[in-house]
Protein backbone atom coordinates (compact mmCIF):
# COMPACT_ATOMS: atom_id res chain seq x y z
CA UNK A 1 0.00 0.00 0.00
CA UNK A 2 2.73 2.42 0.95
CA UNK A 3 4.77 1.51 -2.14
CA UNK A 4 1.77 2.26 -4.39
CA UNK A 5 1.28 5.55 -2.65
CA UNK A 6 4.96 6.38 -3.01
CA UNK A 7 4.90 5.57 -6.71
CA UNK A 8 1.83 7.73 -7.24
CA UNK A 9 3.39 10.59 -5.33
CA UNK A 10 6.62 10.27 -7.30
CA UNK A 11 4.76 10.23 -10.62
CA UNK A 12 2.70 13.28 -9.67
CA UNK A 13 5.85 15.13 -8.67
CA UNK A 14 7.58 14.15 -11.92
CA UNK A 15 4.57 15.19 -14.03
CA UNK A 16 4.31 18.50 -12.23
CA UNK A 17 8.03 19.21 -12.66
CA UNK A 18 7.90 18.24 -16.34
CA UNK A 19 4.91 20.50 -16.95
CA UNK A 20 6.63 23.41 -15.22
CA UNK A 21 9.58 23.01 -17.61
CA UNK A 22 7.53 22.47 -20.78
CA UNK A 23 5.15 25.33 -19.99
CA UNK A 24 7.78 27.62 -18.51
CA UNK A 25 6.69 31.25 -18.65
CA UNK A 26 8.47 34.56 -18.29
CA UNK A 27 6.79 37.73 -17.13
CA UNK A 28 6.21 40.90 -19.16
CA UNK A 29 4.40 43.64 -17.28
CA UNK A 30 3.12 41.06 -14.85
CA UNK A 31 1.78 38.75 -17.61
CA UNK A 32 3.04 35.17 -17.85
CA UNK A 33 4.09 34.35 -21.43
CA UNK A 34 4.54 30.59 -22.02
CA UNK A 35 7.70 29.84 -24.00
CA UNK A 36 5.97 26.93 -25.77
CA UNK A 37 3.19 29.15 -27.11
CA UNK A 38 5.77 31.76 -28.13
CA UNK A 39 7.74 29.06 -30.00
CA UNK A 40 4.61 28.05 -31.94
CA UNK A 41 3.35 31.55 -32.71
CA UNK A 42 6.78 32.89 -33.72
CA UNK A 43 7.10 30.02 -36.18
CA UNK A 44 3.64 30.73 -37.60
CA UNK A 45 4.48 34.41 -38.11
CA UNK A 46 7.82 33.65 -39.79
CA UNK A 47 6.29 31.02 -42.08
CA UNK A 48 3.41 33.32 -43.04
CA UNK A 49 5.67 36.19 -44.11
CA UNK A 50 8.27 33.92 -45.74
CA UNK A 51 5.60 32.26 -47.91
CA UNK A 52 3.93 35.62 -48.64
CA UNK A 53 0.64 34.88 -46.89
CA UNK A 54 -0.10 31.64 -48.69
CA UNK A 55 -2.76 31.07 -46.00
CA UNK A 56 -4.82 33.88 -47.52
CA UNK A 57 -3.94 33.84 -51.23
CA UNK A 58 -4.14 30.04 -51.41
CA UNK A 59 -7.49 29.66 -49.63
CA UNK A 60 -9.73 29.31 -52.69
CA UNK A 61 -7.28 26.89 -54.32
CA UNK A 62 -7.36 24.80 -51.13
CA UNK A 63 -11.15 24.51 -51.44
CA UNK A 64 -10.80 23.31 -55.03
CA UNK A 65 -8.21 20.69 -54.03
CA UNK A 66 -10.42 19.31 -51.24
CA UNK A 67 -13.37 19.12 -53.62
CA UNK A 68 -11.24 16.80 -55.78
CA UNK A 69 -10.66 19.04 -58.80
CA UNK A 70 -7.02 17.94 -59.05
CA UNK A 71 -7.47 14.41 -57.71
CA UNK A 72 -5.53 11.57 -59.32
CA UNK A 73 -7.07 8.15 -58.52
CA UNK A 74 -3.82 6.46 -59.54
CA UNK A 75 -1.72 8.50 -57.10
CA UNK A 76 0.05 6.82 -54.19
CA UNK A 77 -1.57 6.93 -50.78
CA UNK A 78 -4.29 5.24 -48.76
CA UNK A 79 -7.12 7.80 -48.48
CA UNK A 80 -8.55 10.72 -50.43
CA UNK A 81 -7.48 14.25 -49.62
CA UNK A 82 -10.92 15.01 -48.19
CA UNK A 83 -10.64 11.93 -45.96
CA UNK A 84 -7.20 13.10 -44.83
CA UNK A 85 -8.66 16.48 -43.88
CA UNK A 86 -11.52 14.79 -42.02
CA UNK A 87 -9.19 12.46 -40.14
CA UNK A 88 -6.93 15.37 -39.16
CA UNK A 89 -9.87 17.56 -38.14
CA UNK A 90 -11.23 14.78 -35.96
CA UNK A 91 -7.99 15.00 -34.00
CA UNK A 92 -7.98 18.79 -33.62
CA UNK A 93 -11.70 19.54 -33.27
CA UNK A 94 -12.21 18.35 -29.72
CA UNK A 95 -13.33 19.31 -26.24
CA UNK A 96 -10.95 22.28 -26.35
CA UNK A 97 -13.24 23.93 -28.91
CA UNK A 98 -15.93 24.01 -26.24
CA UNK A 99 -14.34 23.99 -22.78
CA UNK A 100 -11.02 25.54 -23.81
CA UNK A 101 -12.59 28.63 -25.37
CA UNK A 102 -14.58 29.20 -22.19
CA UNK A 103 -11.37 29.07 -20.16
CA UNK A 104 -9.63 31.54 -22.50
CA UNK A 105 -12.45 34.06 -22.19
CA UNK A 106 -12.66 33.60 -18.43
CA UNK A 107 -8.93 34.32 -18.06
CA UNK A 108 -8.40 36.84 -20.87
CA UNK A 109 -11.82 38.37 -21.34
CA UNK A 110 -13.90 38.50 -24.56
CA UNK A 111 -11.02 40.24 -26.37
CA UNK A 112 -9.07 36.96 -26.37
CA UNK A 113 -11.46 35.83 -29.12
CA UNK A 114 -10.03 38.34 -31.60
CA UNK A 115 -6.44 37.23 -31.02
CA UNK A 116 -7.53 33.60 -31.17
CA UNK A 117 -8.82 34.28 -34.70
CA UNK A 118 -5.55 36.03 -35.67
CA UNK A 119 -3.55 33.07 -34.36
CA UNK A 120 -5.82 30.71 -36.29
CA UNK A 121 -5.03 32.49 -39.57
CA UNK A 122 -1.30 32.38 -38.81
CA UNK A 123 -1.51 28.70 -37.91
CA UNK A 124 -2.88 27.97 -41.38
CA UNK A 125 0.59 28.60 -42.83
CA UNK A 126 2.25 26.31 -40.30
CA UNK A 127 -0.14 23.54 -41.30
CA UNK A 128 0.66 24.18 -44.96
CA UNK A 129 4.38 23.67 -44.32
CA UNK A 130 3.87 20.62 -42.08
CA UNK A 131 1.52 18.78 -44.44
CA UNK A 132 3.62 19.51 -47.52
CA UNK A 133 6.67 17.99 -45.85
CA UNK A 134 4.69 15.05 -44.43
CA UNK A 135 3.78 13.89 -47.94
CA UNK A 136 7.17 14.74 -49.44
CA UNK A 137 9.14 12.62 -46.96
CA UNK A 138 6.64 9.80 -46.33
CA UNK A 139 7.52 6.17 -46.99
CA UNK A 140 5.30 3.81 -48.98
CA UNK A 141 5.62 0.35 -47.44
CA UNK A 142 5.59 -2.88 -49.51
CA UNK A 143 1.93 -3.55 -48.68
CA UNK A 144 0.92 -0.08 -49.94
CA UNK A 145 0.39 1.46 -46.52
CA UNK A 146 2.00 4.77 -45.64
CA UNK A 147 4.48 5.61 -42.89
CA UNK A 148 4.78 9.35 -42.61
CA UNK A 149 4.80 12.38 -40.39
CA UNK A 150 7.30 14.67 -38.68
CA UNK A 151 9.46 11.73 -37.59
CA UNK A 152 10.56 11.32 -41.19
CA UNK A 153 11.08 14.93 -42.18
CA UNK A 154 12.83 15.75 -38.88
CA UNK A 155 15.33 13.00 -39.65
CA UNK A 156 15.72 14.20 -43.24
CA UNK A 157 16.14 17.85 -42.23
CA UNK A 158 19.05 17.20 -39.89
CA UNK A 159 20.66 14.86 -42.42
CA UNK A 160 20.63 17.65 -45.00
CA UNK A 161 22.59 19.80 -42.54
CA UNK A 162 25.14 17.06 -41.85
CA UNK A 163 23.69 15.98 -38.49
CA UNK A 164 22.24 12.50 -39.13
CA UNK A 165 22.69 11.24 -35.56
CA UNK A 166 20.95 14.25 -34.07
CA UNK A 167 18.21 13.77 -36.65
CA UNK A 168 17.61 10.20 -35.50
CA UNK A 169 17.55 11.27 -31.86
CA UNK A 170 15.10 14.12 -32.41
CA UNK A 171 12.88 12.01 -34.67
CA UNK A 172 12.82 9.26 -32.04
CA UNK A 173 12.09 11.84 -29.35
CA UNK A 174 9.13 13.16 -31.37
CA UNK A 175 7.80 9.63 -31.94
CA UNK A 176 8.10 8.76 -28.23
CA UNK A 177 6.33 11.95 -27.16
CA UNK A 178 3.61 11.21 -29.73
CA UNK A 179 3.06 7.72 -28.30
CA UNK A 180 2.63 9.07 -24.78
CA UNK A 181 0.54 12.00 -26.02
CA UNK A 182 -1.88 9.66 -27.77
CA UNK A 183 -3.40 8.53 -24.47
CA UNK A 184 -6.90 10.04 -24.54
CA UNK A 185 -7.45 10.40 -20.80
CA UNK A 186 -8.68 13.99 -20.79
CA UNK A 187 -11.29 13.48 -23.52
CA UNK A 188 -12.69 10.33 -21.94
CA UNK A 189 -12.72 11.96 -18.52
CA UNK A 190 -14.43 15.17 -19.65
CA UNK A 191 -16.95 13.16 -21.67
CA UNK A 192 -17.84 11.09 -18.62
CA UNK A 193 -18.07 14.23 -16.49
CA UNK A 194 -20.63 15.80 -18.84
CA UNK A 195 -22.64 12.56 -19.08
CA UNK A 196 -22.69 12.31 -15.30
CA UNK A 197 -23.77 15.95 -14.94
CA UNK A 198 -26.58 15.74 -17.50
CA UNK A 199 -27.89 12.19 -17.01
CA UNK A 200 -26.71 11.15 -13.55
CA UNK A 201 -24.92 8.06 -14.93
CA UNK A 202 -22.10 7.29 -12.48
CA UNK A 203 -20.25 4.15 -13.55
CA UNK A 204 -16.80 5.29 -14.71
CA UNK A 205 -15.52 1.78 -15.38
CA UNK A 206 -18.47 0.83 -17.61
CA UNK A 207 -18.25 4.14 -19.46
CA UNK A 208 -14.53 3.63 -20.04
CA UNK A 209 -15.00 0.05 -21.23
CA UNK A 210 -17.67 1.02 -23.78
CA UNK A 211 -15.56 3.97 -24.93
CA UNK A 212 -12.51 1.74 -25.43
CA UNK A 213 -14.59 -0.81 -27.34
CA UNK A 214 -15.88 1.86 -29.73
CA UNK A 215 -12.34 3.19 -30.26
CA UNK A 216 -11.01 -0.31 -30.91
CA UNK A 217 -13.68 -1.06 -33.51
CA UNK A 218 -12.49 1.92 -35.56
CA UNK A 219 -8.71 1.83 -35.19
CA UNK A 220 -8.51 -1.88 -35.99
CA UNK A 221 -9.01 -0.93 -39.65
CA UNK A 222 -6.05 1.46 -39.70
CA UNK A 223 -6.18 4.85 -41.42
CA UNK A 224 -8.65 3.59 -44.04
CA UNK A 225 -11.08 2.53 -41.32
CA UNK A 226 -10.55 5.76 -39.42
CA UNK A 227 -11.05 7.84 -42.57
CA UNK A 228 -14.30 6.04 -43.45
CA UNK A 229 -15.66 6.94 -40.02
CA UNK A 230 -14.29 10.46 -39.71
CA UNK A 231 -15.41 11.64 -43.17
CA UNK A 232 -18.97 11.11 -41.91
CA UNK A 233 -18.45 11.80 -38.21
CA UNK A 234 -16.65 15.16 -38.51
CA UNK A 235 -19.31 16.92 -40.61
CA UNK A 236 -22.06 15.41 -38.43
CA UNK A 237 -20.54 16.38 -35.07
CA UNK A 238 -19.68 19.89 -36.29
CA UNK A 239 -23.23 20.29 -37.60
CA UNK A 240 -24.76 19.19 -34.28
CA UNK A 241 -22.67 21.63 -32.29
CA UNK A 242 -22.92 24.54 -34.71
CA UNK A 243 -26.71 24.19 -35.12
CA UNK A 244 -27.07 24.16 -31.32
CA UNK A 245 -24.74 27.12 -30.82
CA UNK A 246 -26.23 29.16 -33.68
CA UNK A 247 -29.72 28.47 -32.32
CA UNK A 248 -28.74 30.06 -29.01
CA UNK A 249 -27.05 32.95 -30.80
CA UNK A 250 -30.11 33.37 -33.04
CA UNK A 251 -32.42 33.60 -30.04
CA UNK A 252 -30.23 36.47 -28.84
CA UNK A 253 -29.75 38.06 -32.27
CA UNK A 254 -30.42 41.57 -30.98
CA UNK A 255 -27.33 41.23 -28.77
CA UNK A 256 -24.97 40.22 -31.61
CA UNK A 257 -23.67 43.74 -32.38
CA UNK A 258 -23.02 44.41 -28.68
CA UNK A 259 -21.22 41.05 -28.30
CA UNK A 260 -18.99 41.71 -31.31
CA UNK A 261 -18.20 45.18 -30.01
CA UNK A 262 -17.33 43.71 -26.60
CA UNK A 263 -14.90 41.30 -28.27
CA UNK A 264 -13.30 44.01 -30.43
CA UNK A 265 -13.07 46.51 -27.59
CA UNK A 266 -11.60 43.89 -25.28
CA UNK A 267 -8.92 43.01 -27.86
CA UNK A 268 -7.43 46.52 -27.95
CA UNK A 269 -8.67 48.16 -24.76
CA UNK A 270 -8.90 45.35 -22.22
CA UNK A 271 -9.80 45.84 -18.60
CA UNK A 272 -6.89 45.92 -16.17
CA UNK A 273 -8.25 42.81 -14.46
CA UNK A 274 -7.33 40.76 -17.51
CA UNK A 275 -3.64 41.67 -17.35
CA UNK A 276 -3.72 44.33 -20.05
CA UNK A 277 -3.44 43.87 -23.78
CA UNK A 278 -0.47 41.48 -23.60
CA UNK A 279 -2.44 39.18 -21.32
CA UNK A 280 -5.43 39.15 -23.67
CA UNK A 281 -3.22 38.43 -26.70
CA UNK A 282 -1.48 35.56 -24.92
CA UNK A 283 -4.77 33.95 -23.87
CA UNK A 284 -6.07 34.14 -27.45
CA UNK A 285 -2.86 32.78 -28.97
CA UNK A 286 -2.64 30.08 -26.32
CA UNK A 287 -6.17 28.80 -26.97
CA UNK A 288 -5.58 28.76 -30.74
CA UNK A 289 -2.34 26.80 -30.29
CA UNK A 290 -4.03 24.31 -27.97
CA UNK A 291 -7.02 23.95 -30.28
CA UNK A 292 -5.68 23.59 -33.83
CA UNK A 293 -2.28 22.09 -32.86
CA UNK A 294 -0.51 23.97 -35.65
CA UNK A 295 3.20 23.27 -35.13
CA UNK A 296 2.67 20.30 -32.82
CA UNK A 297 3.12 17.89 -35.72
CA UNK A 298 0.16 15.63 -35.01
CA UNK A 299 -2.20 16.02 -37.97
CA UNK A 300 0.55 15.83 -40.64
CA UNK A 301 0.67 12.12 -39.75
CA UNK A 302 -2.87 11.75 -41.13
CA UNK A 303 -2.18 13.99 -44.13
CA UNK A 304 0.83 11.84 -45.04
CA UNK A 305 -1.58 9.06 -46.03
CA UNK A 306 -3.39 11.23 -48.61
CA UNK A 307 -3.66 9.94 -52.16
CA UNK A 308 -1.57 12.46 -54.06
CA UNK A 309 1.74 12.60 -55.91
CA UNK A 310 2.14 16.33 -55.27
CA UNK A 311 3.10 17.17 -51.67
CA UNK A 312 2.22 20.87 -52.05
CA UNK A 313 -1.39 20.05 -52.90
CA UNK A 314 -1.74 18.39 -49.48
CA UNK A 315 -0.23 21.48 -47.92
CA UNK A 316 -3.17 23.44 -49.29
CA UNK A 317 -5.56 20.89 -47.81
CA UNK A 318 -3.86 21.19 -44.42
CA UNK A 319 -4.17 24.96 -44.22
CA UNK A 320 -7.96 24.59 -44.04
CA UNK A 321 -7.71 22.89 -40.64
CA UNK A 322 -7.04 25.91 -38.42
CA UNK A 323 -9.63 27.89 -40.37
CA UNK A 324 -12.38 25.35 -39.65
CA UNK A 325 -11.17 24.52 -36.14
CA UNK A 326 -10.28 27.96 -34.79
CA UNK A 327 -11.61 30.68 -37.08
CA UNK A 328 -15.05 29.06 -37.43
CA UNK A 329 -15.83 26.69 -34.54
CA UNK A 330 -13.89 28.39 -31.74
CA UNK A 331 -15.17 31.81 -32.81
CA UNK A 332 -18.79 30.65 -32.69
CA UNK A 333 -18.13 29.13 -29.25
CA UNK A 334 -16.73 32.46 -28.09
CA UNK A 335 -19.64 34.51 -29.45
CA UNK A 336 -22.05 32.07 -27.78
CA UNK A 337 -20.35 32.52 -24.41
CA UNK A 338 -20.16 36.31 -24.70
CA UNK A 339 -23.66 36.88 -26.04
CA UNK A 340 -25.26 34.88 -23.20
CA UNK A 341 -23.01 36.38 -20.51
CA UNK A 342 -22.04 32.86 -19.45
CA UNK A 343 -18.43 33.91 -18.80
CA UNK A 344 -19.64 36.35 -16.12
CA UNK A 345 -21.22 33.60 -14.01
CA UNK A 346 -19.34 32.74 -10.84
CA UNK A 347 -18.54 29.21 -9.76
CA UNK A 348 -18.50 27.81 -13.32
CA UNK A 349 -15.47 26.51 -15.16
CA UNK A 350 -14.68 25.07 -18.59
CA UNK A 351 -17.51 23.07 -20.12
CA UNK A 352 -19.88 24.23 -17.35
CA UNK A 353 -19.76 27.73 -18.84
CA UNK A 354 -20.71 26.40 -22.28
CA UNK A 355 -23.42 24.24 -20.72
CA UNK A 356 -24.87 27.32 -18.98
CA UNK A 357 -24.88 29.17 -22.32
CA UNK A 358 -26.83 26.34 -23.98
CA UNK A 359 -29.28 26.15 -21.09
CA UNK A 360 -30.24 29.81 -21.61
CA UNK A 361 -32.13 28.69 -24.74
CA UNK A 362 -33.93 25.59 -23.44
CA UNK A 363 -33.60 23.53 -20.27
CA UNK A 364 -32.84 20.41 -22.29
CA UNK A 365 -30.26 22.03 -24.58
CA UNK A 366 -27.25 20.89 -22.49
CA UNK A 367 -28.12 17.44 -23.85
CA UNK A 368 -27.17 18.70 -27.32
CA UNK A 369 -23.88 19.94 -25.92
CA UNK A 370 -23.31 16.58 -24.25
CA UNK A 371 -23.74 14.74 -27.56
CA UNK A 372 -21.39 17.18 -29.32
CA UNK A 373 -18.83 16.91 -26.53
CA UNK A 374 -18.87 13.10 -26.64
CA UNK A 375 -18.45 13.06 -30.42
CA UNK A 376 -15.68 15.70 -30.33
CA UNK A 377 -13.79 13.78 -27.67
CA UNK A 378 -14.31 10.40 -29.33
CA UNK A 379 -13.09 11.60 -32.71
CA UNK A 380 -9.99 13.10 -31.09
CA UNK A 381 -9.16 9.87 -29.28
CA UNK A 382 -9.54 7.85 -32.49
CA UNK A 383 -7.26 10.10 -34.54
CA UNK A 384 -4.65 10.41 -31.81
CA UNK A 385 -4.63 6.62 -31.49
CA UNK A 386 -3.51 6.53 -35.13
CA UNK A 387 -0.87 9.21 -34.53
CA UNK A 388 0.47 7.22 -31.60
CA UNK A 389 0.43 4.07 -33.71
CA UNK A 390 2.65 5.71 -36.32
CA UNK A 391 5.01 6.95 -33.61
CA UNK A 392 5.10 3.43 -32.18
CA UNK A 393 5.77 1.97 -35.63
CA UNK A 394 8.67 4.37 -36.15
CA UNK A 395 10.22 3.26 -32.85
CA UNK A 396 9.47 -0.46 -32.85
CA UNK A 397 8.74 -1.31 -36.48
CA UNK A 398 5.62 -1.39 -38.63
CA UNK A 399 5.11 -5.15 -38.16
CA UNK A 400 1.67 -6.65 -37.55
CA UNK A 401 2.60 -7.91 -34.08
CA UNK A 402 4.05 -4.54 -33.05
CA UNK A 403 1.02 -2.56 -34.23
CA UNK A 404 -1.39 -5.08 -32.69
CA UNK A 405 0.35 -4.67 -29.33
CA UNK A 406 0.03 -0.88 -29.53
CA UNK A 407 -3.71 -1.09 -30.31
CA UNK A 408 -4.27 -3.32 -27.28
CA UNK A 409 -2.30 -0.93 -25.08
CA UNK A 410 -4.08 2.22 -26.26
CA UNK A 411 -7.53 0.66 -25.79
CA UNK A 412 -6.53 -0.43 -22.30
CA UNK A 413 -5.46 3.13 -21.49
CA UNK A 414 -8.73 4.55 -22.84
CA UNK A 415 -10.72 2.08 -20.74
CA UNK A 416 -9.43 3.59 -17.47
CA UNK A 417 -9.64 7.18 -18.69
CA UNK A 418 -12.93 7.95 -16.96
CA UNK A 419 -11.70 6.92 -13.52
CA UNK A 420 -11.13 10.05 -11.38
CA UNK A 421 -7.80 8.98 -9.88
CA UNK A 422 -6.07 9.08 -13.29
CA UNK A 423 -6.24 12.88 -13.39
CA UNK A 424 -2.63 13.02 -12.17
CA UNK A 425 -1.41 11.99 -15.62
CA UNK A 426 -2.99 14.96 -17.43
CA UNK A 427 0.03 17.19 -16.89
CA UNK A 428 2.29 14.45 -18.21
CA UNK A 429 0.24 13.90 -21.39
CA UNK A 430 -0.08 17.61 -22.12
CA UNK A 431 3.67 17.99 -21.66
CA UNK A 432 4.36 15.17 -24.11
CA UNK A 433 2.09 16.72 -26.74
CA UNK A 434 3.75 20.12 -26.58
CA UNK A 435 7.24 18.64 -26.47
CA UNK A 436 6.49 17.35 -29.96
CA UNK A 437 6.59 20.96 -31.14
CA UNK A 438 10.25 21.43 -30.26
CA UNK A 439 11.86 19.19 -32.93
CA UNK A 440 8.94 19.70 -35.31
CA UNK A 441 9.21 23.51 -35.56
CA UNK A 442 13.01 23.21 -35.79
CA UNK A 443 12.66 20.93 -38.82
CA UNK A 444 10.13 23.29 -40.41
CA UNK A 445 12.63 26.14 -40.17
CA UNK A 446 15.37 24.01 -41.73
CA UNK A 447 13.22 22.82 -44.63
CA UNK A 448 11.33 26.07 -45.22
CA UNK A 449 13.44 27.17 -48.26
CA UNK A 450 12.65 23.98 -50.14
CA UNK A 451 8.96 24.31 -49.28
CA UNK A 452 8.95 27.77 -50.88
CA UNK A 453 10.75 26.40 -53.93
CA UNK A 454 8.30 23.50 -54.23
CA UNK A 455 5.39 25.94 -53.87
CA UNK A 456 6.70 28.12 -56.71
CA UNK A 457 7.06 25.08 -58.99
CA UNK A 458 3.55 23.91 -58.07
CA UNK A 459 1.93 27.30 -58.73
CA UNK A 460 3.68 27.56 -62.11
CA UNK A 461 2.37 24.11 -63.01
CA UNK A 462 -1.18 25.03 -62.02
CA UNK A 463 -0.96 28.24 -64.05
CA UNK A 464 0.37 26.33 -67.08
CA UNK A 465 -2.46 23.80 -66.83
CA UNK A 466 -5.02 26.59 -66.71
CA UNK A 467 -3.49 28.23 -69.78
CA UNK A 468 -3.49 24.91 -71.65
CA UNK A 469 -7.13 24.32 -70.70
CA UNK A 470 -8.15 27.75 -71.97
CA UNK A 471 -6.35 27.16 -75.30
CA UNK A 472 -8.04 23.76 -75.68
CA UNK A 473 -11.46 25.30 -75.08
CA UNK A 474 -10.72 28.10 -77.56
CA UNK A 475 -9.67 25.62 -80.23
CA UNK A 476 -12.75 23.49 -79.63
CA UNK A 477 -14.96 26.55 -79.99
Amino acid sequence: MSSDFSFQQAFEAFSSALASVVFYSFNVDGVAIPVTVLWLITGAIVFTFYLRFINIRGFTHAIRVVRGKYADPAAKGEITQFQALSAALSGTVGTGNIAGVAVAITLGGPGATFWMIVAGFLGMTTKFVECTLAVKYRQILPDGTVAGGPMYYIKAALEKYGLPRLGKVLAGFFALACVFGSAGFVHVNQGFSQVKTVTGFDNAWLFGFIYALLVGLVIIGGIKGIARVTEKLVPAMCAIYLVGALTVIGLNYTEIPAALWTILKGAFAPEAAYGGMIGVIIQGFRRAAYSNEAGIGSSPIAHAAARTNDPVSEGFVGLLEPFIDTVVICTISAVLIVITGAYLQTGLDGVQISSYAFATAFDWFPMVLMVALLLFGYSTVVSWAYYGQKGWGFLFGETKHSIRLYKVLICSVVAIGAVPNVLAVFDFIDSMIFLMAVPNILALYLLLPEVRQDLQVYLRKIAANKTAAVKTEAQAA
